[in-house]
């Protein structure tokens, strides 16, 4: 994630856009950070992410369930 001060967004708005654009960019100010700015797309992803989660024991799970949450943890080993 890309860090801008408070004073870079205010005096390179585009160039900070551009950087969102592309990944959630970090605004600092007094060399804190305070906010996080993201493209629509990605801010819905997360919402929609966020929507989807529920708890489960793993002793609860069925056996279909089970290897489907294998087969994702595996794909998210090797692609993320």
């Amino acid at each position: 994630m890309r860090n801008f001060s408070s004073t870079e967004l205010a005096n390179n708005t585009g160039d900070v856009l551009a950087a969102a654009a592309q990944e959630p960019v970090n605004i600092q100010r007094h060399g804190k950070a305070r906010y996080v700015l993201l493209s629509v797309e990605q801010f819905e992803r997360l919402s929609m992410r966020a929507d989807q989660r529920r708890t489960i024991h793993v002793d609860d799970l069925g056996a279909d369930e089970a290897d489907d949450l294998i087969a994702q943890l595996e794909h998210s080993i090797i692609h993320d």
